[in-house]
């Protein structure tokens, strides 16, 4: 019996789990806030597997800071095509991974589809297999999670999963990827700016849990 492709799960530094959904909760903001990582964290060097080349984006450091203080959920959701292309290790991907976490986390969960294209996996974006892995890791909701990315891959992925998207484009970003976005922002300020805004189902009191509604 063939196993199907799984991501690759990797941790984020101490301190930085599930427990932030917590200390959200009583707010009507989102459980969490994804990230994909090339493009939109840091400058995209195509297949990098070397922790030096790691620029962050304009904005990013920033971005990532406000939602930390607010005490929300973060992680990043990437594609990886590197590895079963034969250009990246598992190693390399998480040094690369773990400069980042240095240079903008902590990230609560490190989300990674190593598979290519025709590898007929659930978690390459734009499938929503890499958002609900991160969102089982974090306890966060999907439907109360926001992925933040530049390309149409990104958004679709968090269509697929019942989540909310905001597109940042870069000039890679195509046309009717931007025509066919969600939101869309300038920078990474603005769509954390969009997250933190975004009209969720409020949630429900105790009272109301206690009464039977919806």
């Amino acid at each position: 019996m063939t196993t199907a492709p799984t991501p690759w799960l990797f941790t984020g530094r101490p301190g930085a789990d599930g427990t932030s959904v917590e200390r959200a909760a009583h707010r009507d903001g989102p459980d969490a806030v994804l990230f994909d990582r090339d493009g939109t964290l840091v400058v995209d060097v195509p297949y990098n597997g070397d922790p030096r080349r790691v620029r962050p984006r304009p904005g990013a450091e920033e971005a990532l800071a406000r939602l930390g203080a607010l005490g929300i959920a973060v992680g990043v959701v990437s594609n990886q095509s590197g590895v079963a292309r034969g250009l990246l290790t598992r190693r390399q991907v998480r040094a690369v991974n773990h400069r980042v976490d240095l240079l903008l986390g902590p990230f609560g969960v490190w989300a990674v589809c190593p598979h290519g294209p025709d590898d007929g996996c659930a978690c390459r974006k734009p499938a929503p297999g890499l958002v609900l892995a991160a969102c089982a890791r974090l306890g966060a909701r999907p439907s109360r999670t926001v992925v933040i990315g530049d390309i149409g891959s990104d958004m679709g992925a968090a269509t697929a999963a019942g989540a909310h998207g905001v597109l940042v484009p870069t000039p890679a970003t195509l046309p009717a990827e931007i025509a066919e976005a969600p939101r869309t922002a300038p920078d990474l300020p603005t769509a954390v700016d969009l997250a933190l805004g975004t009209p969720f189902r409020p949630r429900a009191t105790a009272a109301r849990i206690a009464g039977g509604a919806p």
